[in-house]
Parts: structure tokens; sequence; C-alpha cells
């Protein structure tokens, strides 16, 4: 991994962030409505005053150099609805518990993808270690999230009543959302595993290795799993951006206190600072996962190098 590769990459980051700043902020600002509108109407002194104490009475230009400059700062602003927080407060009490959420969603979506995708490739174009599982992993790829939440829950929370259906105090809590979200990942990891070690299968060191007598899962394990698994590398990283930020419909279904919930409700309030807020945390998370997923692919395959 190169210094030039790394400045390169900082290079390219810091426009695209700008951009997203930018694009962000002025699509936010000419959304209809405001941060301060609700069904009581708002004397006007008392929005007059609340206007200047957030700033809001200047010039849009002046707003956004405004913004820029806490930015540089690490200070993301006070949040219009929420009194007396600021966004880095939220998104500091928030974003660990998505992260938690997510990270628990990817360990099911790989065990769950890499072992039937796995299998598959082991007993190939047979329809109970093939068929089967690849048939199940289209249905996770079709089935929403707001369609397979229900459906966990209607069947191990109200029918057996093994698990809770909301909150987020227990390990038993943690079960039914982290499955949820991770199903269809792990349909997506099912058929990049298979495609991946289908293609190494065929490989000469393969055939070698078969030949000394070794059996198949000693094959799999020993000489294809690091080659076949080049395709899920490359998926992670998106897959652990989108697990982290694309939780919100989880965390509504099952009552999770993420930060998912929070970027809901402050686009519908037009809550600017927090909905800036969380857009920035996401862009900078699926940079740092797509970054992540380079070096990964560098230590898996020694023919890749970034100067």
């Amino acid at each position: 991994m190169g210094i030039r590769y790394l400045l390169g990459r900082l290079a390219v980051m810091i426009p695209v962030f700008f951009l997203v700043v930018t694009g962000v902020f002025f699509m936010i600002r000419f959304a209809p409505g405001g941060p301060f509108d609700s069904e009581k109407k708002v004397p006007p002194q008392i929005m007059k005053n609340l206007e200047k104490k957030y700033h809001l009475d200047e010039p849009l230009l002046y707003q956004y150099g405004r913004y820029l400059k806490d930015l540089a700062r690490l200070d993301l602003g006070p949040s219009f609805k929420h009194a007396n927080r600021t966004v880095n407060e939220i998104i500091g009490e928030a974003f660990p518990v998505s992260v938690e959420l997510g990270l628990l969603a990817l360990v099911w979506a790989l065990i769950i993808g890499i072992g039937a995708g796995g299998l598959a490739a082991i007993k190939p174009n047979s329809f109970w270690f093939d068929y089967l599982p690849m048939s199940i992993s289209i249905m996770g790829i079709c089935l929403p999230t707001f369609v397979i939440g229900p459906l966990l829950v209607l069947v191990f929370g109200l029918w057996f009543e093994l698990l809770p259906v909301a909150g987020w105090n227990s390990w038993e809590d943690r079960i039914l959302p982290s499955a949820t979200l991770g199903f269809a990942y792990a349909a997506f990891i099912a058929r990049l595993t298979r495609g991946g070690l289908m293609e190494i299968r065929s490989m000469d060191f393969v055939r070698t290795a078969r030949a000394k007598g070794l059996s198949e899962p000693q094959i799999l394990v020993r000489h294809m799993l690091r080659g076949g698994m080049l395709p899920v590398v490359s998926f992670l990283g998106p897959a652990l951006a989108g697990l982290i930020s694309g939780s919100l419909v989880t965390e509504m279904i099952f009552n999770i206190p993420g930060l998912g919930r929070f970027f809901i409700q402050s686009a519908l309030n037009r809550d600017y600072t927090v909905v800036m807020g969380t857009s920035l945390l996401y862009f900078s998370l699926i940079f740092a996962c797509n970054f992540l997923v380079d070096i990964a692919y560098a230590v898996l395959d020694p023919r890749v190098r970034y100067e």
C-alpha cells in the first residue's frame, strides 16, 4: 500500500466531500417548509428571535460560509428540533447503536452467505446444496426489509414467543433486527461466494490438490477460499456502509434508538443541521469502507499492488 495511493485517494475525497456538503446544504434549504413550521402558528416576534438565534435571518451564502467554518472545527451545530442538544451529541449517542446493529447483521450475512455459497460450490448442481440455497437467496434479494422484519416478528415474536419484538436492552433484542437487516446481504454474499469459488474450482492448483487426495472441504478451506472470496470482499465495502446507513427501516420496525430514526425525523422536520451531519457521516463511512476493501483486496490477492 503505497503513499502515493493514499494521497491520491485523499485528493479525490476532498473535492467530492465539498460537493456533498454544498449539495446537501442547498437542497435542504430550498426544500418546502422550515424547521419551525408547525400546526400551531408561532408569533412573529418569537419566530424572528428563533431565526436570529440560529442565524437563519442571514443571507443564504452567509449561512453556508458559517457552516463551512464550523465544520472545519468538526462542529456540526445545534439541533433545531432537539432542545439544548448539538448534532455532535446526537450522533455520538445514536451512531454506536447503528454500528452495532450493522456489524451484527454483517456477521449473520457472512455466516449464512459464505456457508450457503461454499456448500453450493462443493456440491454444484445438486438440489439440497445448490439449487435450494440459491433459490432461497433469490427470495432474500427480492424481499425488502419491511417485509422480512414483520414476518420474523410474527413467527418468532408472536406465534412462538421466543424473542422480543422491540427494544435494544438485552442480547435477545438484537437477534431479530440483525437477522432482518442481514438476510438480504446474506443472499448476495451466497451468490457471490458460489460464483467466486466455482471460478477457482476449475484452476490447475485446485485440480492438483484434488489429485493428491484431499477432500472437497479441505480443498475449499485451504486452497479455494482465499481467491474465491475476492468478489465478496469487493462487495463488503458498500455492504457494510449500507448496513449501517441503511438500517433506518429496521430501526423503525424494532424501535431501535439508532441514527436512522434521527435521520428520518430530521428530514421530515427540516432539522437542517441533523440532516447535514448524518449525510456527511454516511458519506465518510462509505469512503472509509471502500478504502478498507482496497486494503483487504491487496492482502488477499498478491497480484494487486497499490503504488
